[in-house]
């Protein structure tokens, strides 16, 4: 875990080698902090680091967690580190479910709550947690409201996550309101903060070992550009709000470091999409592959589609949110990067 500490202080990324985290990464390294990564494996730990510029890696370090939801997973870490921040992004996102309590519930709540207990019992130095939530906190996809911000709550409970459907939701509603519950009971010297962001699309991660292992949002954009989805688009479903993984990555590190974000949740969201709309985008931006694309296919994004409210994201955080547009071509272009021959 050794590296050299950075000027603004020291953070752990957890999940350090998953899409959001890439960024967050990115971002710390940057602004001069130093990193340290947890990776399931020594593999991830290694491609975590050749993810840096050279001149960023004597900042950078990964250690092994191989099961979040462990009890103690994090104590030995916490014990050693002297960080100064948390950024919690470890948590499971994907459609292959066998136990859902094995794959989704403990992995988000035991592993959220778990680190929480090692953080209070062992870093006396931390400052702030920030936890990677999602609007799927907050949304109730069957019964929309008409506006959505942090006030929101989505309805799932522990029954829910039996259910492939809403196991996935079930798990981040239940992770998040057990870090809540956490602080107002252990009231730990550190603060939190949580940051509920929607459908991230955005740059894939540098040294991605192949195109199959991309994000789930991203998939879809992936999908279009290899001709996947030449004879029609699938529904955009039940989510048609969208954000950029940069956007997601600068609330991290501003949550982190602003003293008025401490105690709060940030909806960070950019605004309405369709799948549609991001065809549109590739059609227009890389003419050599409109011929893989639909181009009179229909926008399902509905008239009354439900609104969101981003407003203490933008007064608290700073954020200016970058657009479908520029989000849709800088994925695109990263994707071509990344297998030129595609």
């Amino acid at each position: 875990m050794e590296s050299r500490i950075g000027s603004k202080g020291k953070v752990l990324v957890t999940g350090g080698s998953g899409f959001i985290a890439s960024h967050i990464i990115d971002l710390f390294l940057e602004d001069e902090f130093s990193v340290v990564a947890t990776a399931r494996s020594n593999e991830k730990g290694r491609r975590i680091i050749d993810w840096a510029s050279p001149a960023r890696q004597d900042r950078l370090s990964y250690v092994i967690v191989e099961d979040v939801a462990e009890k103690g997973a994090f104590d030995s870490i916490l014990k050693e580190g002297s960080f100064d921040y948390v950024a919690h992004t470890a948590s499971p996102f994907h459609y292959e479910i066998l136990d859902p309590v094995k794959d989704f519930l403990d992995p988000a709540i035991k592993g959220t709550t778990g680190l929480l207990k090692s953080a209070k019992a062992y870093a006396p130095t931390l400052k702030r947690v920030v936890i990677t939530s999602s609007s799927a906190a907050i949304l109730d996809p069957f019964n929309h409201a008409k506006v959505y911000d942090e006030t929101h709550w989505a309805p799932w409970t522990v029954r829910d996550a039996q259910n492939p459907e809403t196991t996935y939701l079930t798990s981040k509603v239940l992770s998040e309101k057990a870090a809540w519950q956490f602080m107002e009971t252990e009231k730990p010297t550190f603060g939190l903060a949580v940051i509920n962001c929607t459908f991230t699309y955005g740059p894939v991660q540098r040294n991605l070992p192949r195109l199959d292992a991309m994000n789930t949002s991203n998939v879809r954009v992936r999908d279009m550009i290899q001709g996947k989805m030449k004879n029609g688009l699938p529904p955009t479903a039940l989510v048609f709000t969208f954000v950029d993984v940069r956007d997601v990555a600068l609330a991290h590190l501003r949550a982190m470091t602003i003293p008025e974000a401490g105690g709060n949740q940030f909806h960070v969201v950019s605004g309405n999409y369709s799948s549609k709309r991001i065809a549109d985008v590739i059609r227009k931006a890389y003419p050599e592959l409109a011929g893989r694309i639909p181009g009179n296919a229909p926008d399902d994004l509905p008239d009354d589609a439900y609104g969101y409210d981003n407003t203490k994201s933008k007064k608290v955080l700073g954020l200016e949110y970058i657009s479908l547009d520029k989000s849709i071509k800088d994925t695109v272009q990263s994707i071509l990067d990344l297998s030129p021959g595609l």
